[in-house]
């Protein structure tokens, strides 16, 4: 009978034991990510970053000295540098708060032209975050605010619908309040990887030289974060999204101007402020979800948009002393992909608009992508076959860019327009894990 008993209690310990250790909430970090190739062809020479892994738009007409296009040349490449790896955390509370974060980076590396970071392993997301019941704060480097994580095109294309669709990721603070299916999100942000254009001078010779070049510093310089402000609605009992979003941006171009004998600089304290709205909506059905999105959008060469800014005059010849003026684009675009298991069919079309510059321009100076671009267009529709975890992928880009040259002494408004196309075929094979 004691022994009998014994048995029971240690027993009964072991199962009391078992039980706690299970109750025990498992923190971690979780794995998760995908190796993708891509396989693709374009019928003439194209804007874009990396080895044209993220294409644009196709590049304008070059002549030859026998007035033949240099540029009406296709080109050929298969890349597995999007192959992607996340790391989801999961930690104890915090302030009262559920505690979370994500670690993702791929192999698309930082540098373009130079090839000096081929295959680089560089970061995507890096943040942490606080959920209390209704409220959820979010730091660290993630989506733009004008990049709807929740409603953005579907395509194959790692470019994501760009230049139609805002594409940037942003080291921020980003705050969100839910009041039943309406959410209130605020978010101040800095530029790391996606940045604007802008002057640098160079001294030599005991002259000083001018180049346009990309970088943080114009952001940074200007002393205050970039802002937004966004609401969104989800419909109660519906996977349906709507929302609309306002944007503030200033940078300080220069710290310095340069006389017009280029010998000499000045203090500069010349900047400019550019804002942007974004409206969308997302229709999902269980065939068929539908997105929808609107941009208008100033000083956008951040968000891998055409647009920037002019110099649109000199003040002063004598210190070099300039304004600047908004480049202005409207963009909509539109996504449709059916739900099937097994196949599954998309289209994309997009449409992006130079709208020219809020004020009369009266210098050549951009600091912009596409200032010659009056308009591009795409269309693309996809079809994605699934087994598993494996996706096999094809996707046709079609892109049309019309190039002019800008009217001088005016809005940066463009003639002698002349439209040029590429087409890009794309296979793609995507494995998951």
């Amino acid at each position: 009978m004691k022994h009998l008993l014994l048995a029971l209690l240690v027993v009964g310990s072991l199962t009391i034991q078992a039980q706690e250790k299970k109750e025990e909430p498992k923190f971690g970090i979780n794995f998760s990510g995908f190796v993708k190739t891509d396989i693709f062809y374009d019928t003439r020479q194209t804007v874009n970053i990396r080895e044209g892994h993220f294409l644009l738009y196709p590049d304008n007409i070059a002549a030859d000295a026998k007035g033949k296009d240099v540029n009406d040349k296709s080109s050929f490449n298969i890349l597995s540098i999007q192959t992607r790896l996340r790391g989801a955390i999961t930690g104890p509370d915090a302030f009262g708060a559920k505690t979370s974060g994500v670690i993702e980076a791929d192999f698309f590396g930082n540098a373009s032209s130079g090839l000096d970071d081929v295959n680089g392993f560089r970061l995507r997301h890096a943040f942490v975050k606080l959920n209390w019941k209704t409220t959820e704060l979010l730091v660290g480097q993630y989506w733009h605010p004008m990049f709807i994580a929740e409603s953005f095109p579907g395509v194959i294309s790692f470019n994501t619908g760009a230049p139609f669709q805002p594409f940037s990721r942003n080291p921020q603070i980003r705050f969100s309040k839910s009041f039943g299916g309406l959410k209130l999100i605020t978010c101040v942000f800095a530029q790391r990887d996606f940045t604007n254009m802008g002057p640098e001078y160079v001294f030599a010779n005991n002259t000083y030289s001018s180049a346009s070049v990309s970088s943080s510093k114009f952001l940074r310089n200007a002393g205050v974060p970039n802002a937004h402000f966004q609401l969104q609605y989800n419909p109660k009992s519906t996977e349906h999204l709507f929302g609309a979003g306002i944007d503030y941006k200033s940078l300080l171009p220069e710290l310095y101007t340069v006389n017009d004998a280029k010998n000499k600089r000045f203090q500069s304290s010349e900047k400019i402020g550019s804002i942007s709205a974004i409206a969308f909506a997302k229709l999902k059905f269980k065939p068929l979800t539908v997105k929808l999105e609107g941009v208008y959008a100033q000083n956008a060469t951040d968000l891998v948009m055409i647009g920037g800014y002019a110099v649109s005059q000199i003040n002063d010849t004598a210190t070099g002393n300039k304004n600047f003026s908004n480049m202005n684009t409207g963009s909509i675009w539109l996504d449709a992909n059916t739900q099937g298991k097994k196949v599954q069919f998309g289209l994309f079309a997009g449409y992006s608009k130079n709208m020219g510059a809020s004020e009369t321009v009266k210098t050549s100076t951009f600091y912009a992508r596409g200032s010659n671009i009056d308009n591009v267009y795409r269309v693309s529709p996809r079809v994605v076959f699934i087994s598993g975890k494996l996706d096999i992928a094809f996707e046709l880009e079609y892109t049309v860019a019309t190039y002019g040259k800008v009217t001088a002494n005016t809005k940066a408004e463009l003639a002698d327009l002349k439209p040029v196309t590429n087409t890009r075929a794309m296979l793609a094979f995507t494995y998951k894990f």
